[in-house]
């Protein structure tokens, strides 16, 4: 934040921030006559949506005292995209220039905002040197404009007006030089705490020698402006090659040793590892390579001290500190090569000036003017800093357990000439000496060969393609084609959280095809997909990655790591499910609903996005467990569009669901319908995350690493514990079956038998569909399957698909669970009872599990041994399913119990996911609250999931988001208050003979049931269990819906049902009064008619949203002037009005403004989302 003064004297702090489209009212607001005579009339929202950069100059209440929009072209009355570099003087490139298309500010304040924006806006562009305004309007300039741009001559027109602004008048570069003794006590002071580490270790005048002991191979530096010391820098050209090349990635930088001469003239190739889809899962490797190097500043215990004392984000905010080990060696170099990198040891810039760090990089290079690479270790801890916008960051190898991060910056990053431009004929040798080492080769050289011969595909699809040159050579290339499926993107991704769709044309629209840029110009990557933007006059691009098994030619492995630091993952949307047979020819186009090709996950970016840079973290966070809360947190963060987390890992036995599985193997399990192989396809989780297939071992809180059971280690920095609940192995109760004497139950411990399974996730569902085809469907012998969860019964359907006689089935109930029974509905019981019986599947109830094999370790297992109530049972079997109960993994509980995490029962957490280790959270049925909190009836497991997953994520991300405040500690008479969730749990099967089951609840305390829960409300029910059409609703007190209750011969719609939930009876057609008038036959029907398909649209939640918006602000006229509906209402309560004061009110309100405010919402609703929506009337339409 700054100040400014108005022409009156009057002093307001400020800030500068990109605009919001909420901005545009009061920007319009701003715009005078002499605004249109300079610029033209503009449409604020569409310049808003087109320019590049759109900055606003707010007060602290946030009103707007000045705004400018800036794009990297003039308007197109005066010059066509595509020619601009040939129409301009060669001193503006389309790199370091940017124009302005508006500006507009409040009077008093327009020389002083005019002035803010501009400094700004070039402290923020490293490489913008010219901004300038070209008009082919009369008009003048006012005042503050005038005292900003200087007249030029303008190439365009004779009738046009040109003026420009350059950086040196209002934001210069730094001076940068060498360091002296007396700039000590300068440099200490923007030091302040942050080096006190090296000060306890190297003395308090460590600088002042660093200083003095300069010579040709360590140099010492500061940065100036107006004379004072701003910032400091340290380099040495000693850097331990060895131990770089053995941590890190380094090939395609030739391990940073000088090349031959021969090869002086080549630039490093865009080699595989700098393309890769991350398609793969990770396979984690555990080595210690050496961490100790040699000389100064840079001790192992240093390196381990530096890691471990980070200062957060709050302390970096006012001085950003780098103190870098930066791997410096006074070894003997290997002989096969001189080093050709130097290091920066220490850097440190003020606060106001660090977005100008880039300057001192030029400096530097002149130091060692023999070497390409400039390298830099972070601690994966500190915030990303602007200096690092100019490195790259190195991929580590699988192997290092190196603390830091490593970023590189070459030297031609530095060359102002980086030029983007149509391909042509005669780049095709460079474009293929780049791509020579690409998988995807001829599929590249295919499409450029298809754009110099027609500019289209085989189709007809128009193609465009782009390189990128530096001093005349071909670095990089962007194979582009025309977004012919526009409308289905739209309809299934949430584009228009980034766009107004509206304000883009059809033609705008991209789709990238292929990308290839060398890596050491990556730090350009955003830059060359602007030009991209301009000279293929497009607005939007998109991106699509699909399974690895639908992958086709046009999907190629380039580049990911660079199109996900310039493109924003895009959400998918929730599908309504309709029944297209009812709805005939109003039924949205099929081309909206199923499109033409495979599910795939999309990303975009577009004109506005492309001078957004991303805030990079580094920090290790690993999550452990692939239940629904840890993919529901891990979704939450890749999600979020100005982040890029380079270091998130998942811990997962079986890794991440296989696609593409055959539906069949899931049937064994029931589901909670948070995610399903679409969800997985379309949110690509493996794009941002690595998988590690294993289980965990151990968690060594000081070290900080979790160990598998293979003995590989995962380092982190946070560690977050999501494993869930699974079923076990069984515990069997000794028995003696000669008097039924028990003794206490004891866990098994001898090797698993072959036939004894335990179902938890797709993997052992797809492993126990194999065996059962190969080893019991077309043989002899029965089936045992043991316990009393709802997953008994999906397993003993799955069964009978498959075509299991019921009589070789046994389903057998352990004591404990007999009064709970798995459903919520005794309708539903009972005719699950009665499907059983008709397959004639054989039930007990009340057995212990004793024996298997009475007693002898055999493998497999040939019969299985209970305790009754009556004579003991044994029953001989082919193969045993056990769904006793879930329970914590008894590997978990060992890691988490050994690590000396709080465990009672479940692992103990506060309300904000907090172990009792700061740096280790959890969440989801695992845990169960402090006791504290008196809350031991309401545990993880009575909520969704899926919003437990968002929550934990909601607590995690203001650690690492810098547009957030971190949380402050909660008031005291709140420190005790559990979270409040509202999402309903979802449960739904296959059940025997065929059943589709669903049930979906509010969130209920543990030892409370559906039933016992309820105080009031009405059931409304149709249908029976045996026509296959039962349907149970019940309303709560409050006449809103609070659980559904499913049991249907043919498929549900789910996702259409889950809307029902939390709904009021009169938002469902008034539900409860037709329904006592007879008017409701079937549910299933009732829901599916065209006037409730609005309420299953994704965006129906902010409509609703928005009617309360409206309703709270609306007022009318009463006695005693404008009064809020809401209070009106309250009155004539208190009153106790009869019905003829509310029908006064419904009069009142029909008069209001509120009433027409409401309608013309409820219309805009309905057009902007018609393309869902097609089956409603909207007025013109008839």
């Amino acid at each position: 934040m700054s100040t400014i003064r108005s022409s009156g004297g009057k002093v307001l702090s400020v800030t500068v921030r990109r605009a919001e489209s909420s901005d545009a009212e009061e920007i319009n607001n701003l715009i005078s006559p002499s605004t249109i005579d300079v610029f033209g009339r503009v449409n604020v929202i569409h310049l808003l949506e087109r320019s590049n950069l759109s900055v606003t100059l707010s007060t602290s209440e946030n009103a707007v005292l000045a705004h400018a929009c800036f794009s990297d072209q003039p308007t197109e009355e005066l010059v066509d995209q595509s020619c601009l570099e040939k129409s301009l003087h060669k001193t503006f490139t389309p790199l370091n220039t940017l124009y302005l298309h508006l500006f507009v500010s409040q009077p008093d304040f327009s020389i002083g905002g005019a002035k803010e924006i501009i400094r700004t806006v070039f402290n923020a562009i490293v490489d913008l040197e010219h901004i300038c305004l070209m008009t082919s309007y009369k008009g003048t300039l006012d005042s503050a404009l005038e005292k900003i741009f200087d007249p030029m001559t303008c190439v365009l027109e004779e009738s046009s007006k040109a003026y420009v602004c350059h950086r040196n008048n209002h934001c210069p570069r730094l001076h940068v030089r060498r360091a002296r003794v007396e700039d000590h006590d300068d440099i200490m002071q923007i030091f302040t705490e942050d080096i006190r580490p090296l000060v306890e270790t190297h003395g308090p005048y460590f600088i002042s020698e660093l200083i003095e002991s300069q010579d040709q191979e360590h140099h010492a530096v500061v940065c100036e402006n107006e004379g004072s010391v701003v910032g400091f820098c340290s380099v040495s050209g000693h850097v331990d090659l060895k131990l770089l090349n053995q941590c890190f990635e380094l090939g395609a930088f030739e391990e940073l040793k000088k090349r031959n001469p021969v090869e002086q003239t080549e630039e490093p190739k865009a080699s595989e590892e700098e393309n890769l889809t991350a398609e793969t899962p990770v396979e984690v490797k555990d080595s210690e390579p050496k961490m100790k190097s040699q000389g100064e500043l840079n001790t192992e215990e240093e390196m381990q001290s530096e890691h471990s004392k980070t200062p957060d984000r709050s302390q970096s905010e006012h001085h950003e500190l780098c103190v870098k080990d930066s791997l410096i060696s006074c070894e003997d170099l290997d002989s096969d090569g001189s080093p050709n990198a130097f290091c920066i040891q220490l850097f440190t810039m003020e606060k106001r000036f660090e977005m100008r760090s880039a300057d001192l990089l030029p400096y530097l290079f002149k130091l060692f003017p023999d070497r390409e690479y400039c390298v830099i270790s972070v601690p994966k801890l500190v915030p990303e800093f602007p200096l690092l916008q100019s490195f790259i960051r190195i991929i580590p190898h699988e192997s290092s357990t190196f603390p830091h991060d490593l970023d590189l910056c070459h030297h031609s990053h530095l060359f102002r000439t980086l030029e983007v431009r149509v391909a042509v004929s005669s780049d095709i040798p460079a474009v293929q000496r780049l791509i020579e080492s690409f998988s995807q080769q001829k599929s590249i050289s295919d499409d450029l060969d298809l754009f110099l011969e027609a500019h289209k595909d085989p189709d007809g699809t128009a193609l465009q393609a782009f390189v990128c040159q530096v001093e005349s050579q071909v670095v990089g290339l962007i194979i582009i084609r025309d977004e012919e499926d526009i409308e289905f993107i739209r309809a299934h991704f949430d584009i228009e959280r980034f766009m107004y769709f509206n304000h883009h044309q059809r033609e705008d629209h991209g789709r990238l095809c292929h990308f290839i840029l060398n890596p050491i110009y990556q730090p350009h990557a955003r830059h060359f997909f602007k030009e991209v933007l301009r000279l293929s006059h497009k607005s939007c691009l998109y991106y699509s990655i699909y399974p690895a098994q639908n992958r086709h030619k046009k999907i190629t492995s380039h580049s990911l790591t660079a199109v996900l630091n310039v493109m924003v993952p895009v959400s998918p949307r929730r599908q309504i499910i309709y029944p297209l047979e009812e709805l005939g020819i109003n039924a949205p186009s099929r081309h909206i609903i199923t499109g033409k090709q495979d599910d795939f996950a999309l990303y975009h970016t577009n004109r506005k996005l492309s001078m957004e840079p991303k805030v990079i973290i580094n920090a290790r966070i690993v999550v452990v467990g692939a239940s629904d809360t840890g993919l529901a947190f891990l979704e939450a963060l890749t999600f979020s569009p100005h982040l890029r987390f380079n270091n998130l890992t998942l811990i997962s036995t079986h890794g991440l669901p296989e696609l593409g599985t055959a539906p069949d193997y899931m049937r064994f399990l029931t589901t909670s319908h948070c995610y399903n192989d679409r969800d997985h396809i379309q949110l690509s989780f493996r794009s941002w995350i690595s998988v590690v297939m294993g289980k965990m071992k151990a968690i060594d809180r000081k070290a900080k690493h979790v160990e598998l059971m293979s003995d590989h280690r995962v380092n982190y920095d946070y560690l977050i514990l999501t494993t869930g609940l699974q079923y076990q192995m069984p515990s069997l109760t000794s028995m003696d079956t000669s008097n039924q004497t028990t003794s206490a139950q004891n866990q098994y411990t001898r090797p698993i038998p072959s036939n004894l399974f335990t179902l938890n996730d797709h993997h052992d569902c797809a492993n126990i569909y194999r065996w059962l085809m190969d080893n019991f469907i077309n043989q002899t012998g029965d089936a045992v399957v043991y316990g009393s969860t709802i997953d008994v019964y999906t397993c003993v359907e799955m069964l009978i698909y498959l075509g299991v006689s019921g009589e070789r089935i046994h389903v057998v109930h352990p004591p404990e669970n007999t009064q709970s029974p798995c459903f919520h509905d005794s309708v539903v019981e009972l005719a699950v009872k009665r499907a059983l019986e008709k397959e004639k599947v054989n039930v007990h109830y009340n057995c212990l599990m004793a024996q298997i094999n009475d007693g002898q370790p055999q493998d497999p297992i040939t019969s299985v041994s209970f305790i009754t109530d009556g004579p003991p049972l044994r029953l001989e079997c082919a193969v045993v399913f056990n769904f006793s109960s879930k329970t914590v993994d008894r590997d978990a509980f060992r890691a988490i119990n050994d690590a000396c995490l709080v465990f009672d029962g479940h692992l103990v957490i506060d309300s904000t996911f907090h172990t009792n280790d700061p740096s280790i959270y959890a969440a989801g049925p695992l845990t169960k609250y402090s006791r504290r909190y008196h809350a031991d009836r309401w545990n993880a497991s009575s909520f969704n999931s899926k919003e437990v997953g968002q929550s934990l994520a909601s607590v995690v991300l203001p650690l690492f988001d810098p547009t957030v405040e971190r949380p402050e500690s909660p008031p005291p008479d709140q420190d005790h208050l559990i979270p409040i969730y509202s999402q309903a749990k979802t449960q739904g099967g296959r059940l025997p003979k065929g059943y589709h089951y669903l049930h979906i609840t509010k969130p209920t305390a543990s030892n409370l049931t559906a039933q016992s829960d309820r105080h009031g409300g009405d059931d409304i029910v149709t249908g029976d269990t045996e026509t296959g059409n039962y349907f149970h609703l019940h309303l709560n007190r409050y006449d809103a819906v609070e659980s559904i209750t499913c049991l249907s011969k043919n498929p549900l719609p789910v996702s259409n049902l889950q809307c029902l939930y939390g709904k009021h009876q009169r938002l469902l057609n008034h539900l409860r009064s037709r329904y006592q008038q007879g008017l409701i036959r079937d549910m299933y029907s009732y829901f599916q008619e065209n006037w409730c398909l609005a309420l299953y649209h994704d965006r129906f939640t902010d409509f609703e949203q928005e009617v309360r918006q409206i309703m709270n602000s609306a007022k009318t006229e009463s006695d005693h002037g404008l009064v809020s509906m809401e209070e009106i209402f309250h009155q004539m309560m208190e009153d106790k009005a009869e019905t003829g004061g509310m029908m006064n009110l419904s009069e009142m309100f029909q008069k209001s403004q509120c009433c027409f405010t409401l309608k013309k919402t409820l219309l805009d609703y309905l057009k902007y989302n018609r393309y869902h929506l097609t089956m409603y009337a909207r007025p013109g339409l008839l």
